[in-house]
């Protein structure tokens, strides 16, 4: 099994704790525990019960040998994998072990893991465990910085682009002012005077690591134009509030991106609840100006959502475009009230704080 997400989200802690301290477990950012995988089939080969491969995707080619071993008689020994990026980990993977391994991404803090009365908190502040759960806010806003320079310096450059961190900083600072609106690749080629490609190429790297997600538009075979291009959004929204140079609620509350801000923490409350996976994931636009913030189809079931921060929302005519034209079953929309109630046929309106009670997979 992998168990996929960001760093610094508890992949660890939480296969610790299935272990139960039963299991090996190799760290593979540990110098010692590589010269011990030098040859990892004398080294695994022994083993019996839980093996666990920590930070596999900087060794991406261990995994022929858990192939084998895998397929040994009576299987004396499962493999337990945990990543913090996806491209190459899930092309080897794929390779070395297809039909004998399964994925699961664990993201960061959502609100069903929280206390109640945490939900501004952990807009604010980000699911990350360590930055949610600090002591003081200033605490939070620390770590948050921390973690990016770290995490450009030293974890993103050992599988990443080989650029200078400052570069990708800017880069990542600039792509948080884009958070929630169209992917416009040659405006930000122009600002760093790049290719278009290599731009894609740093997005694609900070998707591959979780810290990005790209909402992939949805087409249809419709008699309409539709937007082609990918929505972008910081996958947390404490490192777009830390990388925004957001510290407080009152800053937060008084930022032109905070609606963006809002949008991006209540589709990934979504996805959570729903439990699809990334590339599962879409919105729709056409150039007529009908749209639709998230689509997915869960059970055979199309279902649409609008996110509007808001305490009155109502049904507009885009909705009931998106209505007809996808074939909703049902589409709700996501507002910052209390109460869920129907707005109209097939349309609900759905607070946030009620997500993981109202929303049925």
């Amino acid at each position: 099994m992998a168990l996929l997400g960001p760093r610094q989200c508890g992949k660890t802690t939480l296969a610790s704790l299935v272990a139960g301290g039963r299991a090996t477990r190799f760290d593979l950012e540990d110098p010692r525990v590589l010269e011990r995988l030098a040859d990892p089939m004398l080294a695994l080969d022994p083993l019996r019960g839980l093996v666990i491969l920590d930070e596999v995707q900087r060794r991406p080619e261990l995994f022929p040998a858990p192939r084998v071993l895998a397929d040994r008689p009576r299987t004396p020994a499962r493999f337990l994998v945990l990543g913090s990026a996806t491209g190459e980990l899930m092309h080897q993977s794929s390779e070395s072990l297809a039909g004998r391994i399964a994925y699961h991404e664990l993201g960061a803090l959502a609100l069903d893991e929280i206390a109640d009365g945490g939900g501004a908190k952990l807009w604010r502040r980000g699911g990350f465990p360590r930055s949610y759960l600090a002591r003081s806010e200033a605490e939070s806003v620390r770590w948050r910085e921390d973690f990016t320079r770290t995490f450009l310096e030293r974890d993103l450059m050992a599988f990443g682009p080989r650029v200078p961190a400052t570069t990708l900083f800017r880069f990542w600072s600039m792509l948080a002012h884009y958070h929630a609106q169209l992917w416009n690749g040659a405006e930000l080629a122009r600002a760093f005077a790049m290719s278009e490609s290599t731009v894609r190429t740093y997005l694609d790297t900070l998707t591959q690591t979780f810290m990005v997600r790209q909402l992939a538009p949805w087409h249809e075979n419709l008699a309409k134009r539709q937007v082609r291009a990918p929505k972008i959004y910081l996958s947390d929204a404490g490192i777009l509030h830390a990388l925004l140079g957001v510290r407080t609620a009152v800053e937060l509350e008084r930022h032109p991106k905070v609606g963006a801000s809002w949008e991006g923490f209540a589709l990934e409350q979504i996805v959570a609840r729903l439990g699809v996976r990334r590339e599962r994931c879409f919105f729709w636009s056409t150039h007529q100006g009908a749209e639709l913030d998230l689509f997915v189809v869960v059970g055979g079931k199309r279902l649409g959502f609008e996110i509007k921060r808001t305490t009155a929302p109502r049904v507009t005519k885009s909705m009931r475009i998106a209505l007809a034209d996808l074939g909703l079953e049902r589409l709700d929309v996501v507002f910052e009230g209390r109460e869920t109630y129907p707005l109209d046929a097939r349309v609900r309106a759905l607070p946030l704080a009620r997500i993981f009670h109202d929303l049925r997979p």
